[in-house]
């Protein structure tokens, strides 16, 4: 029998929780210091995991301090997810500064190689292609051209889509790297 069926309570699964924040994603950049360790990398990762974070794009470097290396993280998210994301990286072992740069004034820039099909027939079009969108032209055959480009992640776009005509046979991006403007910086505050 039914629990309706006797006039007990019904049973039912627990509603799903509830994630935190409006539910309007955005792009968000989170910017990270870290020691420059091995299995850093995976403990960042593995946290935006399993914030059900996926992660648009990573970009690691090192930075001038010897031993620290920085971090950029692209991710869609709702403020308040991201906000409890980047306060719970901060607690992790070897980072050692989070910087959620999203509503900051930032140079953002991103760099793609792009192998397209050329032949003698569109060749001279897809260079001056280049020339205009100031990109530059790092290796040509009578196939195919690599091109680098580099701009905001919108320039970028723009550029693959107009070479998209002429056949894309590789391609490959950075990720976004960014710098907040102005006279602050993540690693001067990370010294006091």
């Amino acid at each position: 029998m039914s629990p309706q069926s006797t006039g007990g309570p019904a049973h039912s699964a627990p509603p799903p929780r509830a994630l935190p924040g409006s539910g309007d994603t955005k792009v968000h950049r989170l910017v990270a210091l870290v020691l420059d360790k091995p299995g850093v990398l995976n403990r960042v990762a593995s946290l935006m995991r399993a914030r059900n974070f996926n992660i648009d794009s990573l970009a690691v470097s090192h930075t001038d301090q010897a031993g620290l290396s920085r971090m950029t993280i692209t991710l869609h998210g709702d403020d308040v997810a991201v906000e409890q994301a980047a306060k719970q990286l901060y607690r992790l072992i070897d980072v050692l500064k989070v910087q959620d740069v999203t509503s900051e004034p930032t140079i953002e820039h991103e760099l793609a190689l792009v192998k397209v099909r050329t032949s003698d027939a569109n060749r001279g079009e897809l260079l001056k292609l280049v020339e205009l969108s100031k990109g530059r032209v790092v290796d040509l055959t009578p196939e195919s051209a690599i091109v680098e480009v580099s701009g905001t992640e919108a320039e970028v776009d723009a550029f693959v889509a107009l070479v998209r005509t002429y056949g894309i046979k590789e391609l490959v991006r950075t990720g976004a790297v960014v710098m907040t403007r102005g006279a602050g910086s993540i690693e001067e505050a990370l010294k006091r």
